[in-house]
């Protein structure tokens, strides 16, 4: 069995993003391989408790790295960028416990896992092992044409946000000497891939960074109802374009169409679209939730005709798998990690453009839909061969076998 030393800042059982991604990635990868996982600790109770549970907690071995409740406030704060330092730091001292982990145990690759942002690779690549690296989300830049409706604050950040990257991607030193020693890239999303290719010349795997269990339920075939319910989670900031899925909204003006918003509303942004949905006269289309508990997310999705996903920044978001997962077709933008993982079987993908060209386009394609409920039942019933493609098992299997492939060309 393969020996693999792992670097997942964030990890965390029964959660979403970072910590649930690495999570996921390592109790799928130890049915495969022996793991060693460097991570920081702010989980360490719930971590310890799950692995009670597992089967093949024997293969996995974690070593803690914590850090104050200062540098966590700001980690979990985005944008806060006076976090890379205490990061950089971070990492510093995780390659002094990889050393110690490779003094002691007989280790075969070494791979840092997360946090998947291309500015920080850490420092494992100095290590003299194998080096893989990912998936890893290094997107150029936010498309600025979406930015209508946002602050000033928030406009100047992201303009000031892409120009940054331009210059880290051209610039970083030891960006570039953690591609150069990569035996393997992994990104999270073909424009990540674009992007490697682009400044350093290096092939990277496309791997989208999240996955999903598949569940085994009846479809409902919900051709005969007259109400089509499209559902909209999120946080509500302006990446994920709320203000756009009330204006879709608006122009389908069809009463049978219901809009269910999960999110937390408990702040003056959500305030905000909740004037804007009174200010359109469609607060009777439109159902707000709150903060709701993920099983009630299920709930809905499984209660849902379409999950109307309209965010223009992101990774891979898990809750498009959850969708799949749940048998829920999707129309996003043809974007970010969303754009890989739904394909043409399972839902409807808009081209970025403009706000008000995209109004158009993703009502077109829904007016479709509500006119076509046939076709609406065989995306959800194609859900089920998505999933299997988009497993957990599935992906920690492809990244096994690429593990081997390095080892064979040593």
């Amino acid at each position: 069995m393969l020996s693999i030393l792992i670097n997942a800042y964030a990890c965390a059982p029964n959660m979403g993003s970072e910590p649930g991604m690495a999570w996921n990635w390592i109790i799928n990868l130890a049915n495969y391989c022996q793991l060693h996982v460097i991570t920081e600790g702010e989980w360490q109770n719930e971590i310890e408790s799950e692995l009670m549970l597992l089967p093949q907690a024997n293969n996995i071995k974690f070593y803690y790295n914590p850090v104050s409740a200062k540098i966590r406030t700001m980690c979990w704060n985005q944008g806060d960028w006076r976090f890379y330092y205490y990061y950089k730091q971070w990492q510093k001292k995780a390659l002094s416990i990889a050393n110690d982990i490779i003094a002691k145990e007989s280790i075969d690759i070494v791979h840092q896992l997360n946090m998947i942002g291309f500015r920080e690779p850490g420092f494992l690549w100095e290590l003299n092992k194998p080096f893989v690296w990912g998936p890893i989300d290094a997107k150029e830049t936010f498309p600025i044409a979406y930015l209508n409706g946002s602050s000033l604050k928030q406009k100047l950040f992201i303009h000031l946000k892409n120009k940054l990257t331009t210059l880290q991607f051209k610039t970083s030193k030891r960006i570039m000497l953690a591609v150069k020693k990569s035996d393997i890239i992994f990104g999270a999303s073909s424009e990540s891939v674009q992007s490697i290719q682009k400044y350093y010349k290096k092939s990277a795997l496309l791997l989208n960074e999240t996955g999903c269990y598949v569940k085994d339920r009846n479809i409902v075939h919900k051709a005969e109802s007259e109400n089509i319910n499209l559902l909209w989670v999120g946080k509500f900031d302006f990446r994920k374009q709320l203000g756009l899925a009330l204006q879709i909204v608006k122009k389908l003006n069809n009463h049978l169409i219901k809009l269910h918003i999960v999110g937390d509303d408990n702040n003056p942004e959500a305030q905000k679209y909740k004037d804007e949905c009174k200010k359109l006269a469609i607060d009777k289309q439109c159902i707000w939730y709150g903060k709701v508990s993920h099983n009630k997310v299920q709930e809905l999705m499984q209660q849902s005709d379409l999950f109307l996903f309209t965010s223009v920044a992101e990774g891979t978001p898990h809750v498009i798998l959850e969708a799949i997962a749940n048998s829920l077709p999707v129309i996003c933008f043809d974007t970010c990690g969303q754009g890989d993982t739904v394909n043409e079987k399972v839902g409807i993908k808009i081209p970025l453009s403009t706000p008000s060209k995209s109004i158009i386009d993703f009502s077109e394609n829904i007016n479709y839909l509500v006119n076509n409920k046939e076709k609406l039942f065989a995306l959800s019933s194609n859900c089920k061969t998505r999933q299997q493609e988009l497993s957990w098992s599935y992906k920690a299997g492809f990244v096994h076998n690429i593990y081997n492939e390095i080892l064979s060309n040593e």
